[in-house]
């Protein structure tokens, strides 16, 4: 009787440390109304640098550590990503990040989600909406979103990891201010 009750013990314990992080991640990211991190993103072995800011819902600035001073900006609806000779704009539904921008769309399927345990660090939830795979890597021990993988809209698979993690600062007023093409 007693190897029963430890083991039902085990096994209620085991799902209550599982629900804890599922319910700290989900109760840290509602507190969330900016995050503003350094990234580094991977496209297929190409690694770039620099800062974001995310806005919710759905608005990104991220300023890259190039020459070519590449700025990637969404005002919630449309998607910029602007270099000195090049100018791209894309209606943000047609991209991944519509989702991983749209906090309420990330709580209600994080909610639904079994997470998956990374080397006892990580966090991680997987998902496919409107076409889209979506890898959420989440840090096991501050429940801070520290990454994510995703395929872009030219096929190539795309991870982007964040650090130095700042949370609801002062923004600046126009930031999400779509840039005009040269």
């Amino acid at each position: 009787m007693k190897k029963i009750f430890l083991i039902i013990f085990f096994i209620v314990s085991v799902n209550n440390v599982s629900a804890s992080i599922k319910d700290n991640i989900i109760n840290k990211l509602k507190d969330i109304e900016n995050i503003s991190f350094k990234f580094e993103q991977n496209i297929n072995g190409k690694i770039e640098n620099g800062n974001c800011i995310i806005e919710y819902p759905k608005k990104i600035f991220c300023k890259y550590d190039l020459s070519n001073q590449k700025i990637l900006v969404s005002n919630g609806k449309s998607l910029v990503i602007k270099t000195l000779s090049s100018y791209y704009h894309y209606s943000l539904k047609k991209t991944p990040l519509n989702l991983i921008l749209n906090k309420n769309f990330l709580l209600e399927k994080i909610s639904n989600l079994e997470e998956r345990n990374i080397n006892d660090q990580f966090v991680n939830y997987n998902f496919i909406e409107n076409e889209n795979e979506i890898n959420l890597f989440f840090d096991k021990n501050t429940f801070n979103l520290i990454g994510w993988q995703t395929i872009d809209i030219y096929q190539n698979i795309s991870i982007t990891y964040l650090s130095s993690i700042k949370r609801n600062q002062k923004l600046k007023e126009n930031l999400f201010t779509l840039p005009q093409q040269n």
